[in-house]
This record gives structure tokens, sequence and C-alpha cells, in this order.
């Protein structure tokens, strides 16, 4: 399968509100020390992420839905993080914040589970069903923090939630032969608030990016100008809200949030087809986006560009 941001999303592994969010005690006990904006409402969560659901299902994709486990928090919603997909299988992150060291494992093994089942069609076998390897302390890192260029080039934040040592190890599991470009990220205005790689930056397709320029360091974006890479830009007034998290769910394909209008006209004008999901109660009030909502764990070539 290639290993890229934007290809033909065949399948993805998502954790709804029903599993994340539980119930209203979960929310009531959890939404402030997570530093949630404001508190989700449990109803309004479900009728959102189905209808999130909907729009991956009409792009094709294939959806694989994360139970509930012992441990888990508000955060769950938001499956890339805990898990990563690489050419050797799923790497287990050690996360940044303390509250979500559970995940890793507790997704590997959902998803092991569903990916058991004989009643998952047989396009699954190009699914990453071993373990590569795994992050460990004093080695941080999550998922959000790293984007796949291509099979052989893939960028990585350096901040809050991924440190030095976890990129270490990263490039060990890995190997020699992928490209481990380091992005120092910006520090949060909180320690307790997240800042991943993916807040400023979101493959489009093989040549298009969508970015917010003011915090790209100048040595990414000599590296992405190099690659042949067109960059459509964030304005200031939409990026707190989330306008640079977009999935792309074929070349030139993508979903983004509501309400971002001037980043969508000017994905529209750069030749792409853009879906928008409302998210008030799974995405801003946690602040986390559409990517942050998926575990993509396959694309293929087949799409359409």
């Amino acid at each position: 399968m290639p290993l890229n941001e934007y290809d033909n999303l065949t399948w993805v592994a998502v954790r709804g509100p029903t599993a994340a969010f539980k119930d209203d005690l979960r929310i009531d006990a959890q939404w402030q020390p997570l530093r949630f904006h404001s508190r989700p409402d449990f109803d309004a969560a479900v009728v959102e992420h189905e209808a999130f659901v909907e729009c991956l299902t009409n792009a094709g994709c294939k959806v694989i839905y994360l139970e509930d486990a012992e441990g888990l928090t508000l955060d769950s919603i938001y499956t890339r993080d805990a898990l990563l997909v690489s050419p050797k299988g799923l790497i287990l992150c050690h996360m940044g914040r303390p509250t979500r060291r559970s995940e890793p494992a507790l997704n590997s093994a959902l998803l092991a589970a569903q990916l058991a089942s004989p009643h998952l069609p047989h396009s699954r076998q190009h699914l990453p069903l071993t373990i590569a390897g795994e992050i460990y302390a004093p080695g941080t890192l999550e998922g959000g923090d790293l984007i796949w260029l291509d099979d052989h080039r893939l960028a990585v934040g350096l901040g809050p939630r991924t440190n030095q040592a976890g990129i270490d190890q990263l490039k060990q599991i890995v190997g020699p032969e992928v490209e481990v470009h380091v992005v120092p990220l910006p520090a949060p205005t909180h320690p307790e608030d997240v800042f991943h790689l993916m807040s400023m930056i979101s493959p489009l397709a093989k040549d298009l990016a969508l970015i917010y320029r003011p915090l790209m360091p100048v040595s990414f974006l000599r590296w992405l100008t190099a690659l042949g890479i067109e960059l459509v830009e964030v304005p200031d007034v939409e990026f707190p809200t989330m306008g640079c998290n977009v999935l792309a769910t074929a070349p030139r394909q993508v979903l983004m949030l509501d309400g971002l209008d001037v980043t969508r006209q000017r994905l529209i004008a750069a030749g792409c087809q853009v879906t928008v999901y409302q998210g008030d109660h799974i995405s801003r009030k946690g602040e986390g986006g559409p990517t942050c909502l998926t575990r993509p764990l396959d694309r293929s070539t087949n799409a359409v560009q």
C-alpha cells in the first residue's frame, strides 16, 4: 500500500462518542481537566460523528469502529494519535499526554480483533496486521506529529507531544530507507494544550498541501518546495478554528470543518472538491479536526487524480 496522506482512503479506524465519551458522567468528569474549550453534548456529538462517518463512507472508505475500554478518556475519539502505519506494520506510540498512555496498546488489540473477524471483506489483505515496533519512555511520539509524503519521506514534528528520543526510536523502526525530516514546532500557550505538526499542514495531493505559513520553519518550507509541492495558505482568522486540519480522502478530494469559508474557497480555487461536516462537539470543543478523528489504515493509488 502507498504511504502518504492523500491517496484514495480505503480503510480507516475511528472511535465514536458512544465509546470515547461514553456518557454524561465521563464528560462531566473529564472535559475540564482535559482542557476542552467547553463541555461537549453527548447526543449532539453522536449525531455529528454519524454524519462525519457518512462522509467517509460516501468517499468510498471502509470504517472500523474501535470500542470503549477501561482507562480511556474523551481524547480517545482522536484515533490518529495512538498508532502509526509504517512500511513494516503498525507502530505503537508512547503518548506525550500521560492520560492517553493506555491508548496505543488498547487500540492495537481492538484493531487486531476487528481485523481477525471473518465478516470483513478480503480486501483487508493490505491492512497493517503486524506490529513493527513500539515507542518507549523516555521517548514520546503522537500520530498527529507524523506526515508521510511518500513511501520514503516522512515529516515529524518535534514539540510538546513528540520528543527527540521518540523520533530517534522511530528512525530505528522505519530504517535508513526512509528520510525523516524533523520539523521544530512552537510551544503551545499552556503545557497541557496540543500543537501537532498537522495543526499547520495537511497534504492534499502529491503536489499540493494546505499550510499555515507563519508557523512553518523556513527549512520545512524549502524541503516541501524542493519536492514540487504547491502550497495553499490558511488565513490568520481561520487558523485558530482548525482551518489547517483537512483530511484528504483522495487526491484533491478533501473533508473539512464547516465555517471555514475563506480556506474552503482557496481549496476550490486550487482544484479541490470539498466536503464539509459540522463538528462543534466532536472537533471544536476538543480541538481535533478530521485528521485527528481518523486513523487511516490503507490508501490506494486507484483514485482519479
